[in-house]
């Protein structure tokens, strides 16, 4: 009888482990990182290049010169404030996967403004008017799939996604349309009067400054507040919290609003502070990056600040490679992909382990 019960045992199951020690955890994550180093450096071998030199390259060309530290800079701050706007929306469990389009209407909103009123309003006046419009049209476009699910329960993962494409087809409308610049062979929005370009702190635009003070008032707001509170058990329990006399559709609304406001915020910054334009391509992939950065860092914002750094290295350095060693930008994609991958993959083992079917007395399975 004991024979057919252990039969019927897989070979190999998955089980939770118990809460691993924050060390051993950061034993894992690190070995995770060298694991993929080693696997890209194979990769880069069978390519007939230098391992060693080929990272070397990505740590010379992101980190080690000022122009390069700088270009770093401005694409870790909007991938931070990327995976800022999801946190709290993911600390509730909704499924924010529309930051890509939430940025996108940020940077329409900042673009009306830089083609069409920047003479009529002073320099500080313009980016502070600039700054609120895109944080507004943000929160009003995060607004959209939380009123949804508030009222009738849709799937927000497929309809903040959905949302992404509506949001670029309106840009490639304006880009061939009414905002196209007559004077190019090809349709683009002309681009920005130095007026409605942000100025640089420390060679790069003062966005980093913004970015920074608000990976302080996220953690405020998600860990020191009522608000952030409620976040919580919402996203613990939806039942729990209508229990507890919390409005529920409120908090969903609220919270989105605040999502989409920071997203918009980032499509300023890209807009006013980095490309001087608009385009089909403003977001650049960032707000699914941030979705990586988000879940890697398990909300804190301060270990976002860390691996949004990690992940600009990773991306300046790729560039560095196609230029210096002639490597494909498929192949650095795909290194830059085995690093995240490894890196979520550790993630599985802090938080499960595999278990083997004992074997019985008789030394059978």
């Amino acid at each position: 009888m004991a024979y057919e019960n252990t039969k019927k045992e897989p070979l190999i199951r998955i089980a939770k482990r118990p809460e691993l020690p924050s060390g051993k955890a950061m034993l894992i994550r690190f070995s995770s990182v060298l694991v993929a180093l080693l696997i890209g450096g194979l990769l880069i071998l069978a390519l007939g290049y230098n391992p060693a030199a080929v990272y070397g390259d990505i740590v010379k060309g992101s980190l080690l010169s000022g122009t390069a530290l700088k270009a770093t800079a401005k694409i870790a701050v909007p991938l931070l404030g990327a995976a800022l706007a999801i946190a709290p929306a993911f600390k509730m469990k909704f499924w924010n996967c529309g930051a890509e389009g939430q940025i996108t209407v940020g940077a329409i909103a900042s673009t009306f403004f830089a083609l069409k009123l920047v003479e009529d309003l002073p320099g500080p006046v313009f980016f502070v008017v600039t700054f609120v419009i895109s944080a507004i049209v943000g929160g009003l476009w995060g607004l959209i799939p939380a009123f949804f699910k508030a009222r009738w329960g849709t799937n927000e993962t497929l309809f903040t996604l959905m949302l992404n494409y509506i949001a670029i087809g309106f840009v490639k409308y304006l880009r061939i349309g009414p905002w196209m610049d007559k004077g190019q062979m090809f349709p683009k929005v002309p681009m920005f009067d130095r007026a409605a370009r942000l100025p640089d702190v420390f060679g790069v635009h003062i966005g980093w400054i913004i970015i920074l003070a608000l990976v302080i008032f996220i953690y405020i707001y998600m860990t020191r507040t009522k608000h952030g509170y409620e976040i919580a058990v919402v996203g613990e329990s939806v039942s729990t919290a209508r229990y507890s006399g919390m409005n529920v559709p409120k908090i969903i609304m609220r919270t989105m609003f605040l999502s989409g406001a920071i997203s918009g915020i980032v499509g300023w910054m890209l807009v006013c502070g980095t490309n001087y334009t608009l385009s089909d391509t403003t977001a650049n992939g960032y707000g699914f990056t941030a979705i990586v950065v988000a879940w890697l860092s398990k909300l804190n914002p301060f270990v976002m600040v860390l691996i949004s750094a990690f992940l600009a290295v990773l991306r300046k350095g790729s560039n560095t490679i196609q230029t210096n060693f002639g490597i494909p930008a498929s192949a650095s994609e795909v290194l830059t992909g085995l690093i995240l991958l490894c890196m979520l993959g550790s993630e599985f083992f802090i938080r499960y382990r595999f278990v083997f079917r004992k074997k019985t007395v008789g030394g059978e399975d």
